[in-house]
Protein backbone atom coordinates (compact mmCIF):
# COMPACT_ATOMS: atom_id res chain seq x y z
CA UNK A 1 0.00 0.00 0.00
CA UNK A 2 1.54 3.60 -1.09
CA UNK A 3 1.15 6.38 2.14
CA UNK A 4 -0.47 9.31 1.11
CA UNK A 5 -0.13 12.92 3.34
CA UNK A 6 -2.60 15.34 3.16
CA UNK A 7 -3.30 18.16 5.45
CA UNK A 8 -6.09 20.65 6.11
CA UNK A 9 -8.69 20.16 3.60
CA UNK A 10 -12.64 21.11 2.93
CA UNK A 11 -13.97 18.39 0.99
CA UNK A 12 -15.81 15.87 1.01
CA UNK A 13 -14.48 12.36 0.07
CA UNK A 14 -15.43 8.84 -1.00
CA UNK A 15 -13.51 6.09 -1.71
CA UNK A 16 -15.62 3.63 -4.08
CA UNK A 17 -15.93 -0.43 -3.31
CA UNK A 18 -13.69 -1.12 -6.09
CA UNK A 19 -10.37 0.65 -4.77
CA UNK A 20 -9.25 -1.82 -1.75
CA UNK A 21 -5.90 -1.96 -0.17
CA UNK A 22 -5.59 2.32 0.80
CA UNK A 23 -3.58 3.61 3.30
CA UNK A 24 -3.72 7.27 4.24
CA UNK A 25 -1.22 8.80 6.70
CA UNK A 26 -1.90 11.67 8.03
CA UNK A 27 0.87 14.10 9.89
CA UNK A 28 -0.82 14.13 12.76
CA UNK A 29 -5.01 14.62 13.86
CA UNK A 30 -3.86 18.19 14.52
CA UNK A 31 -2.57 18.96 11.49
CA UNK A 32 -4.10 16.65 8.85
CA UNK A 33 -8.11 17.42 8.91
CA UNK A 34 -10.91 16.58 6.28
CA UNK A 35 -13.72 18.76 6.96
CA UNK A 36 -17.45 19.20 5.18
CA UNK A 37 -20.81 20.03 6.90
CA UNK A 38 -23.07 18.15 5.22
CA UNK A 39 -26.27 17.61 7.34
CA UNK A 40 -29.25 14.84 6.96
CA UNK A 41 -31.95 16.97 6.76
CA UNK A 42 -30.71 17.46 3.18
CA UNK A 43 -28.48 14.90 2.41
CA UNK A 44 -29.53 11.53 4.50
CA UNK A 45 -27.79 10.57 7.22
CA UNK A 46 -25.50 8.18 4.95
CA UNK A 47 -24.75 10.83 2.58
CA UNK A 48 -24.22 13.48 5.21
CA UNK A 49 -20.67 11.63 5.55
CA UNK A 50 -17.35 13.77 5.24
CA UNK A 51 -15.54 11.06 4.47
CA UNK A 52 -17.18 7.32 3.23
CA UNK A 53 -15.16 4.08 2.79
CA UNK A 54 -16.78 1.86 1.05
CA UNK A 55 -14.27 -1.00 0.05
CA UNK A 56 -12.34 -3.59 2.51
CA UNK A 57 -8.55 -3.01 3.30
CA UNK A 58 -8.62 0.54 4.42
CA UNK A 59 -5.73 2.06 7.25
CA UNK A 60 -5.81 5.54 8.29
CA UNK A 61 -3.22 7.05 10.98
CA UNK A 62 -3.00 10.53 12.52
CA UNK A 63 -5.81 11.82 10.38
CA UNK A 64 -8.98 14.15 11.90
CA UNK A 65 -12.13 13.69 10.39
CA UNK A 66 -14.92 16.53 10.99
CA UNK A 67 -18.54 17.23 10.67
CA UNK A 68 -18.88 20.66 11.09
CA UNK A 69 -22.42 21.30 10.55
CA UNK A 70 -23.90 22.72 14.15
CA UNK A 71 -25.13 20.68 16.69
CA UNK A 72 -29.15 20.34 16.07
CA UNK A 73 -31.43 21.91 18.88
CA UNK A 74 -33.03 19.37 21.26
CA UNK A 75 -35.74 17.48 19.83
CA UNK A 76 -34.46 19.01 16.18
CA UNK A 77 -35.21 16.21 13.46
CA UNK A 78 -32.40 15.59 10.83
CA UNK A 79 -29.74 17.02 12.45
CA UNK A 80 -27.64 13.65 12.11
CA UNK A 81 -24.57 14.69 10.71
CA UNK A 82 -21.56 12.32 9.82
CA UNK A 83 -17.95 12.56 9.70
CA UNK A 84 -16.92 9.02 8.94
CA UNK A 85 -18.94 6.17 7.35
CA UNK A 86 -17.61 2.58 7.25
CA UNK A 87 -19.04 0.25 4.44
CA UNK A 88 -16.35 -2.48 4.24
CA UNK A 89 -14.36 -4.94 6.00
CA UNK A 90 -11.21 -5.01 8.00
CA UNK A 91 -10.19 -1.19 8.32
CA UNK A 92 -8.18 0.04 11.12
CA UNK A 93 -7.47 3.40 12.37
CA UNK A 94 -4.18 4.45 14.34
CA UNK A 95 -4.37 8.01 16.72
CA UNK A 96 -7.14 9.36 14.36
CA UNK A 97 -9.48 11.77 15.29
CA UNK A 98 -13.34 11.91 14.41
CA UNK A 99 -15.47 14.91 15.39
CA UNK A 100 -19.27 15.72 15.40
CA UNK A 101 -22.18 15.81 17.45
CA UNK A 102 -25.04 13.48 16.48
CA UNK A 103 -24.06 10.39 14.71
CA UNK A 104 -20.36 11.04 14.29
CA UNK A 105 -19.25 7.59 13.39
CA UNK A 106 -21.45 5.61 11.19
CA UNK A 107 -19.95 1.83 11.60
CA UNK A 108 -22.12 1.03 9.10
CA UNK A 109 -20.69 -2.09 8.02
CA UNK A 110 -17.31 -5.04 9.33
CA UNK A 111 -14.40 -5.22 11.17
CA UNK A 112 -12.91 -2.38 12.47
CA UNK A 113 -10.51 -1.27 14.76
CA UNK A 114 -9.41 1.64 16.56
CA UNK A 115 -6.77 2.17 18.64
CA UNK A 116 -5.40 5.48 20.44
CA UNK A 117 -8.48 7.75 18.70
CA UNK A 118 -10.35 10.84 19.80
CA UNK A 119 -14.21 10.45 18.95
CA UNK A 120 -16.01 13.73 19.93
CA UNK A 121 -20.40 13.65 19.94
CA UNK A 122 -23.35 14.30 21.63
CA UNK A 123 -25.50 11.95 20.10
CA UNK A 124 -25.48 8.25 19.12
CA UNK A 125 -22.44 9.28 17.81
CA UNK A 126 -20.97 5.64 17.84
CA UNK A 127 -23.65 3.83 15.86
CA UNK A 128 -24.03 0.85 13.37
CA UNK A 129 -24.13 -2.40 12.59
CA UNK A 130 -20.44 -3.26 12.94
CA UNK A 131 -17.99 -5.58 14.62
CA UNK A 132 -15.47 -3.38 15.98
CA UNK A 133 -12.71 -2.42 19.10
CA UNK A 134 -12.39 0.60 20.47
CA UNK A 135 -8.87 0.08 22.15
CA UNK A 136 -7.39 3.17 24.18
CA UNK A 137 -9.83 5.57 22.77
CA UNK A 138 -10.96 8.95 24.58
CA UNK A 139 -14.57 9.01 23.87
CA UNK A 140 -15.97 12.79 24.48
CA UNK A 141 -19.34 14.14 25.45
CA UNK A 142 -20.23 17.19 23.59
CA UNK A 143 -24.15 17.23 25.49
CA UNK A 144 -25.67 20.51 27.04
CA UNK A 145 -26.28 20.02 30.47
CA UNK A 146 -29.38 19.61 32.16
CA UNK A 147 -30.99 16.52 30.65
CA UNK A 148 -29.95 13.06 28.64
CA UNK A 149 -29.48 14.04 25.17
CA UNK A 150 -28.72 10.39 24.17
CA UNK A 151 -26.62 7.45 24.54
CA UNK A 152 -22.66 6.98 23.15
CA UNK A 153 -23.63 4.25 20.63
CA UNK A 154 -26.60 3.17 19.41
CA UNK A 155 -25.46 -0.41 17.96
CA UNK A 156 -27.71 -2.43 15.78
CA UNK A 157 -27.40 -5.67 16.08
CA UNK A 158 -30.41 -7.72 14.85
CA UNK A 159 -29.74 -11.26 14.59
CA UNK A 160 -28.61 -13.54 17.49
CA UNK A 161 -26.11 -15.01 14.56
CA UNK A 162 -24.58 -11.98 13.16
CA UNK A 163 -21.05 -11.08 15.02
CA UNK A 164 -21.71 -7.50 15.34
CA UNK A 165 -20.71 -5.00 18.49
CA UNK A 166 -19.33 -2.57 19.82
CA UNK A 167 -16.18 -3.37 22.36
CA UNK A 168 -14.48 -0.60 24.19
CA UNK A 169 -10.99 -1.29 26.06
CA UNK A 170 -9.21 0.59 27.78
CA UNK A 171 -10.65 3.52 26.92
CA UNK A 172 -11.60 7.12 28.68
CA UNK A 173 -15.70 8.71 28.78
CA UNK A 174 -15.26 12.13 29.47
CA UNK A 175 -17.36 15.72 28.13
CA UNK A 176 -20.71 17.54 29.11
CA UNK A 177 -24.64 16.59 29.65
CA UNK A 178 -25.73 12.83 30.33
CA UNK A 179 -25.84 10.10 27.99
CA UNK A 180 -26.22 6.38 28.44
CA UNK A 181 -23.54 4.02 27.65
CA UNK A 182 -25.86 2.62 25.06
CA UNK A 183 -29.43 2.13 23.39
CA UNK A 184 -30.75 -0.68 21.41
CA UNK A 185 -31.45 0.29 17.93
CA UNK A 186 -31.09 -3.39 17.41
CA UNK A 187 -33.28 -5.94 18.67
CA UNK A 188 -29.75 -7.78 19.63
CA UNK A 189 -27.79 -5.03 20.38
CA UNK A 190 -24.52 -5.68 21.88
CA UNK A 191 -21.79 -3.35 23.57
CA UNK A 192 -19.31 -4.02 26.17
CA UNK A 193 -16.97 -1.36 28.08
CA UNK A 194 -13.77 -3.38 29.57
CA UNK A 195 -11.25 -1.64 32.25
CA UNK A 196 -12.80 1.96 31.07
CA UNK A 197 -12.98 4.61 32.89
CA UNK A 198 -16.46 6.72 32.97
CA UNK A 199 -17.21 10.31 34.42
CA UNK A 200 -19.95 11.34 36.13
CA UNK A 201 -22.09 12.16 33.03
CA UNK A 202 -23.38 8.62 32.44
CA UNK A 203 -26.62 8.35 33.76
CA UNK A 204 -26.88 5.79 36.35
CA UNK A 205 -29.18 3.48 34.64
CA UNK A 206 -26.17 3.49 31.82
CA UNK A 207 -28.47 1.40 29.09
CA UNK A 208 -32.03 2.28 27.62
CA UNK A 209 -34.17 -0.11 25.41
CA UNK A 210 -35.20 2.69 22.97
CA UNK A 211 -38.77 2.56 23.97
CA UNK A 212 -38.70 -1.30 22.87
CA UNK A 213 -39.49 -3.68 26.59
CA UNK A 214 -38.90 -6.55 24.96
CA UNK A 215 -35.47 -5.74 23.06
CA UNK A 216 -34.60 -6.24 27.23
CA UNK A 217 -34.85 -10.28 26.68
CA UNK A 218 -32.38 -9.99 23.72
CA UNK A 219 -29.60 -7.16 23.91
CA UNK A 220 -26.43 -7.88 25.53
CA UNK A 221 -24.63 -5.11 27.07
CA UNK A 222 -22.33 -4.83 30.01
CA UNK A 223 -18.89 -3.40 31.84
CA UNK A 224 -16.36 -5.39 32.90
CA UNK A 225 -13.64 -3.79 35.84
CA UNK A 226 -14.36 -0.29 35.00
CA UNK A 227 -13.99 3.04 36.52
CA UNK A 228 -14.77 6.31 37.65
CA UNK A 229 -17.93 7.64 39.08
CA UNK A 230 -19.75 6.94 35.65
CA UNK A 231 -18.79 3.20 36.22
CA UNK A 232 -21.18 2.30 39.83
CA UNK A 233 -23.15 -0.75 38.35
CA UNK A 234 -25.71 0.22 41.51
CA UNK A 235 -28.23 2.11 39.49
CA UNK A 236 -27.39 0.12 36.04
CA UNK A 237 -30.84 -1.24 33.96
CA UNK A 238 -31.56 -5.22 35.77
CA UNK A 239 -30.89 -6.61 32.25
CA UNK A 240 -27.36 -5.54 31.87
CA UNK A 241 -24.28 -7.30 32.94
CA UNK A 242 -21.48 -7.19 35.45
CA UNK A 243 -18.98 -9.47 33.60
CA UNK A 244 -16.99 -12.01 35.43
CA UNK A 245 -13.52 -12.89 34.46
CA UNK A 246 -14.59 -16.07 31.65
CA UNK A 247 -17.69 -13.83 30.16
CA UNK A 248 -15.16 -11.34 29.44
CA UNK A 249 -12.45 -13.12 28.27
CA UNK A 250 -14.18 -13.21 24.42
CA UNK A 251 -14.27 -9.55 24.42
CA UNK A 252 -10.02 -8.74 25.54
CA UNK A 253 -9.23 -10.64 22.74
CA UNK A 254 -8.37 -9.78 19.43
CA UNK A 255 -10.21 -12.48 18.15
CA UNK A 256 -13.71 -11.09 18.43
CA UNK A 257 -12.62 -9.20 15.21
CA UNK A 258 -11.01 -12.30 13.91
CA UNK A 259 -8.00 -10.12 13.54
CA UNK A 260 -5.40 -12.63 12.91
CA UNK A 261 -6.25 -13.38 9.50
CA UNK A 262 -5.69 -9.82 8.08
CA UNK A 263 -4.78 -6.70 11.05
CA UNK A 264 -1.33 -5.96 11.56
CA UNK A 265 -0.35 -5.10 14.72
CA UNK A 266 0.90 -1.80 15.49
Amino acid sequence: MTPLICFHRSEKVTIPYNKPFIALQGAGRENTVITWQDRASVFGTANSATFSVNTPRFIAKGVAFRNAAPPPSPGAYGGQAVAVLLNGDMMAFYECAFFGAQDTLFDYYGRHYFKDCYIEGSIDFIFGHGQSIFKGCHLVVTAQSGYISGSITAQNRNDPDDQGGFVFLNCTIMGTGYVYLGRAWGSYSRVVFLNTYMSNIIVPDGWYDWGQPSRQRTVYYGQYKCSGPGANTDGRVSWSHELSDSEAQPFLQLSFINAGTWLQQA
